[in-house]
């Protein structure tokens, strides 16, 4: 579990910190936003040419899903340190879809509309994993992590 203040984290955008706990990986807003992206990603590479350009297509499928992945493995690490190193991975990967987002859109892969709906979300996920890693730097060890009272029968 992370209690810290997070509405900026949370929503990558500057409002006022307000307290907030999240308990799962699905809470968190970037992984939100990045789950949508990789739909997206899946969704638009299925498609005409873009579906046969199987290097591309598995290319921007793979890093559109680690950006998802590195939040989770991140958030169910054992350290902060840990957690904002996964982190740092995940916004890379959204840099990735950004620059390959350009070479499907130059292939004709995507019309300038789908172009500019994946790299809106690939954006936006970059912002609140920067976010993220800001206010856990700013507020070392703010990461508290719990078990709930669990019976172990042996």
């Amino acid at each position: 579990m992370l209690t810290c203040q997070l509405s900026n984290v949370l929503n990558g955008i500057g409002k006022e910190w307000e307290m907030a706990t999240i308990r799962r990986f699905e809470e968190i807003k970037a992984w939100q936003t990045g789950q949508e992206l990789a739909n997206l990603i899946y969704a638009f590479s299925k498609q005409g040419n873009f579906s046969r350009d199987f290097g591309l297509k598995d290319q921007m499928r793979r890093a559109a899903v680690s950006i998802i992945s590195n939040i989770a493995e991140g958030y169910e690490s054992r350290t902060q340190a840990q957690f904002i190193n996964y982190l740092g991975t995940a916004k890379a990967s959204a840099g990735e879809i950004r620059a390959q987002l350009y070479i499907a859109l130059d292939q004709e892969y995507l019309t300038q509309e789908q172009f500019q709906q994946a790299f809106n979300f690939a954006e936006k996920a970059s912002r609140q994993i920067h976010n993220f890693i800001a206010y856990l730097q700013f507020h070392p060890n703010v990461r508290q992590i719990r078990e709930e009272i669990i019976a172990y029968n042996v």
